[in-house]
């Protein structure tokens, strides 16, 4: 059955996702909002839940795929429970020298059809490299799916996106930042949340 937005919006304030201060996000821009995705997962039946429904709506527009894949490290949980609700295999690409790549025994067949998989997406930096590792490796990505879509539906990457939440916050260049100027401590949240810049 599908979740209404109220229900996705109440999982997500329940899990104490969004945060607010004073945040360098991985695009390097600055905002007084950040989406900590991690956080939803920390009750793995809400997570679950969450990219259950995220499979439902991939499914009820008839895309098919072999494979889901996510960048580490943001895009792991939402991956493996996509793949999971969609019985598809999960793989994720590691960063090396900001560049991602395939590891641990990962690979990707030509033709095989591939779900991009990831937790937050500002200007869809990460997303589009996991594209375009699918396609260098001869594998056809067929959609996107995203917990929080943040770019206030800007992000475009050429494929069908799924979001289960979309934000429009306010972002800004480190140097026209008025919260900098107020001098608020700056934060660099993800997979280090928490570290001062």
């Amino acid at each position: 059955m599908a979740m209404t937005q109220d229900q996705i919006v109440r999982e997500l304030q329940d899990a104490g996702a969004l945060l607010t201060g004073h945040f360098k996000l991985r695009s390097g821009k600055h905002s007084n909002r950040f989406f900590q995705c991690a956080l939803v997962f920390v009750d793995p039946a809400r997570g679950e839940r969450l990219c259950a429904e995220l499979a439902r709506r991939v499914t009820e527009q008839g895309i098919q795929a072999d494979t889901v894949i996510s960048p580490a490290v943001g895009g792991l949980f939402v991956g493996q429970e996509v793949a999971r609700a969609l019985k598809l295999k999960s793989i994720f690409a590691d960063k090396v020298n900001d560049e991602l790549v395939l590891k641990r025994g990962f690979s990707i067949r030509p033709g095989e059809r591939v779900i991009v998989a990831e937790d937050v997406v500002t200007e869809g930096g990460r997303v589009r490299q996991t594209i375009d590792l699918v396609r260098r490796l001869g594998g056809i990505p067929v959609a996107v799916t995203i917990i929080t879509d943040r770019s206030g539906g800007k992000a475009d990457f050429g494929l069908p996106l799924f979001s289960l939440l979309q934000l429009d916050l306010p972002t800004y260049p480190a140097e026209e930042c008025p919260l900098c100027h107020d001098n608020v401590p700056l934060t660099t949240p993800g997979s280090g949340a928490g570290s001062k810049a």
